[in-house]
Parts: structure tokens; sequence; C-alpha cells
């Protein structure tokens, strides 16, 4: 927003409206909580319960690591080639896509497939074999 007075304007309005608001709130959530307070609620507590805390997000992931059991890893395994993939199903039985084609052992394409990519795959597939035909001539 530019810099009018208009918007300066509001901006300050605003900031009237968000201190007004959040002694609102902060009495709400205390009467949600059920801490009762007979005293009215002052602009320092109001001020001091809007402290952020910044966490670093590696440190998030490493506690989230060793939070986790070593069960229950992921149930995509890759083969060292990364030309097949295998998919634990619902059922239990395991599935086998191969990454390149996107099909499984039966040919079929995945359920999560969605059906543009399914028919993109096909047409290039196509356009490959025809290509391929016109080389050998």
């Amino acid at each position: 927003m530019a810099k009018s007075t208009r918007s300066k304007w509001k901006r300050k309005c605003r900031a009237i409206k968000r201190e007004r608001y959040a002694v609102k709130e902060l009495a709400r959530l205390k009467k949600m909580l059920g801490i009762k307070e007979e005293e009215k609620v002052n602009e320092n507590e109001v001020m001091e319960s809007d402290q952020v805390i910044f966490l670093d997000a590696g440190k998030i992931g490493k506690k989230k690591k060793e939070e986790k059991p070593p069960e229950e890893e992921e149930d995509v395994e890759m083969s060292s080639d990364d030309e097949k993939v295998e998919v634990a199903a619902d059922n239990g039985k395991k599935r086998i896509f191969s990454t390149k084609t996107l099909k499984d052992q039966n040919g079929q394409y995945p359920v999560w497939l969605h059906k543009r990519k399914v028919a993109k795959l096909t047409q290039t597939k196509k356009g490959l074999k025809k290509k391929s035909k016109k080389r050998r001539r």
C-alpha cells in the first residue's frame, strides 16, 4: 500500500482495533480454559502473551525422527537401480510399480494416478512406437 495520508490513517485505526480486540480475545480464551479472573485484563498482560517463540526447522525434524518408532517406516521401498518401487496396498499385498512406465506388475496404472496423466502417458507411448516403426523401414 502506498504512503498516502488515507492509508496511514487506516493503518493507525487498524492498530487501535488490534489492541482492543486482543484484550477481548485474551479474556475469551481465559474464560474457555476456565481460568477465572476477577480483575480486568490490562494491556501489559496482552503484550506478554503475544510473544512468539521461533523454532529451528532442523530441530523440529530431528525431534520427529527421534519420536518415530523404527517399525513405522514408509511403505515405499526403493530398489538400488531405482527402476521398480514396491508399495504396500491396504489389503496387505505388495504391488511393484515401474518408475519409468508407472504400471504395476499386472500392467495397470495405480489408483492415485490422474486420468489425464494416464492418457498423456499412453499418447506418448503410441508416438514412440510410430517413430520406431518408421526408423525400421
